[in-house]
């Protein structure tokens, strides 16, 4: 069964869809940061290969839920609402997709005296991302019960330990920004904008993927 036949039930199952390729996207984010320490550029091209592509097939699927949904469609929460989360999920694909744009533009050094850090600011926003792929699983059975029975709380309790995660990305970020620039005898002033550039992506990442539980969680106290 295609995308369009699956529409004739619901839009929740398409939009799992949709869920699934910006989890590629995610899933890649580590992998490339890796390939930045060790210096591996030819695997990082692969990687950001791959992540175009992903991101791509996201932004059709994006596409076919915003054509198919029509404004008389019975639904459990508001269109307006679905759209809205629709695009926020969105973002964290468009968000790592600046990421590996960045990560390539020149062979970027990951400087030794901050490696560790900044792959610890990394797992931080995947955790992020990983708390609302937690909460946003559930979400075609729970559209199934009209938004109702015993799923509701673990969903909430989810969404709001997404938010307090990336509260706590954040500080690494900060704490991060720091030591980068702390550096700066020592690098490059192009190595430490294109750093900055891609901390501030990766807390672009945190950030759709907290607003995205955010909305899940407005959508669910309707």
């Amino acid at each position: 069964m295609g995308i369009l036949d699956r529409f004739e039930e619901s839009p929740f199952e398409p939009l799992a869809e949709h869920r699934a390729r910006v989890r590629e996207c995610v899933l890649l984010t580590m992998p490339m940061f890796e390939c930045v320490r060790r210096g591996d550029y030819a695997e990082l091209q692969r990687l950001t290969g791959q992540v175009f592509k992903t991101e791509h097939k996201a932004d059709e699927v994006k596409d076919e839920i915003r054509r198919r949904i029509p404004k008389a469609f019975s639904l459990p929460v508001f269109r307006g609402d679905l759209l809205t989360f629709l695009k926020l999920q969105d973002d964290m694909a468009d968000a790592v997709e600046d990421i590996a744009v960045i990560l390539t533009i020149k062979k970027l050094t990951m400087p030794p005296a901050i490696a560790d850090d900044v792959l610890d600011y990394v797992r931080r926003v995947l955790k992020v991302c990983d708390l609302l792929e937690q909460a946003t699983a559930q979400l075609t059975e729970l559209a199934e019960e009209d938004f109702g029975g015993g799923r509701r709380r673990p969903i909430l309790a989810l969404a709001a330990e997404a938010e307090r995660a990336e509260w706590e990305a954040d500080k690494a970020q900060y704490a991060l920004a720091r030591k980068l620039f702390a550096l700066e005898d020592e690098i490059r002033a192009t190595d430490i904008f294109l750093w900055s550039s891609v901390f501030k992506e990766l807390g672009r990442l945190a950030n759709h993927a907290d607003k995205t539980a955010d909305r899940l969680r407005r959508m669910l106290a309707r």
